[in-house]
């Protein structure tokens, strides 16, 4: 288990009379990739913007790397590297001249050819940014926020509006830069797919809150929508979500003093279970209670 590189306390931030974040409480280890998973509008671009230090929070504690990112300095921000949402500036300038500009910044950069080469935009280097595909844009926008060798980086919805293909090259990018460079990646997706392949860990926001946070497969195992019971009984289908499907299914039998005509037990997916989960942790719903978390995915691998 690495060192923490990601604390929050209590984050909070309000727009006006709108309170974007109510509480937000995460912690980020060394070496793992952490996602932060929620619906639109749920604060995922808010508190990833307060952890970069591109927006002051009304209340609350946070540290990145040892260092309030509100307060940080040159020489903190030069060991992060941040992928935004939407970034479609220079799109006049070369896509190795921007790289190797941006570069100059560093005191210790990674090697321009290198890093094209190895992001697959070797053929792109001299096209003007602002012709690339999604695809292409997304890879040189990651090369610019790894070009300083960065112990933190953030990826805001990296994947948004990108084809399958695309979509399954990035997914291998980032899993590449987690397992070969060890670096410390958070990421912000509303995609449950995509947070389950990347993430060691998985924090679910909604409604400005973290509603539960751990590994996927405590995700999958604890956060679980009701089965769905359906059988036939008077000449009409019927259908119930209890609490517990097998105890309903017992009572049924009984009931028909036999097999119950149309039985069925609809267990529900991962995905039913995060809209489930999503509905119920709103502002009016139930809320979840949160799970314990194991360490990064090699350590969980090697144990």
């Amino acid at each position: 288990m690495g060192a923490t590189v990601i604390t929050a306390r209590g984050l909070r931030m309000r727009y006006g009379r709108a309170e974007v974040l109510r509480g937000v409480d995460l912690e980020v280890r060394a070496g793992e990739v952490f996602a932060l998973l929620g619906p639109n509008g749920a604060g995922k671009t808010t508190t990833i913007e307060i952890l970069e230090g591109f927006r002051r929070r009304s209340a609350g504690e946070a540290r990145v790397l040892g260092t309030d990112p509100g307060k940080g300095g040159d020489a903190w921000r030069a060991r992060i590297g941040v992928v935004l949402q939407n970034w479609r500036d220079h799109p006049r300038w070369g896509v190795r001249r921007l790289l190797a500009h941006v570069a100059e910044f560093y005191d210790r950069p990674r090697d321009p050819d290198e890093l094209l080469d190895a992001l697959g935009l070797t053929a792109q280097a001299g096209q003007a940014v602002g012709r690339l595909s999604g695809g292409q844009r997304r890879r040189l926008d990651v090369a610019l926020g790894i070009v300083g060798r960065p112990e933190l980086l953030f990826l805001d919805e990296p994947t948004a509006g990108f084809d399958p293909e695309a979509r399954d090259g990035f997914h291998a990018l980032v899993e590449r830069l987690a397992r070969e460079e060890g670096m410390t990646i958070m990421l912000t997706t509303h995609d449950l797919a995509e947070a389950e392949r990347l993430a060691d860990r998985i924090a679910i926001l909604v409604a400005g809150s973290v509603a539960v946070c751990g590994t996927p497969s405590g995700l999958a195992s604890v956060v679980r929508a009701r089965s769905e019971v359906r059988w036939v009984e008077g000449g009409a289908v019927r259908s119930e979500r209890p609490d517990d499907a097998s105890r309903l299914a017992y009572e049924l039998h009984r009931r028909f003093a036999g097999p119950v005509p149309g039985l069925e037990i609809r267990r529900p997916s991962l995905e039913e279970s995060y809209l489930d989960l999503v509905r119920r942790a709103g502002p009016d719903g139930p809320g979840a209670a949160a799970f314990a978390a194991d360490g990064p995915r090699a350590e969980r691998e090697a144990a």
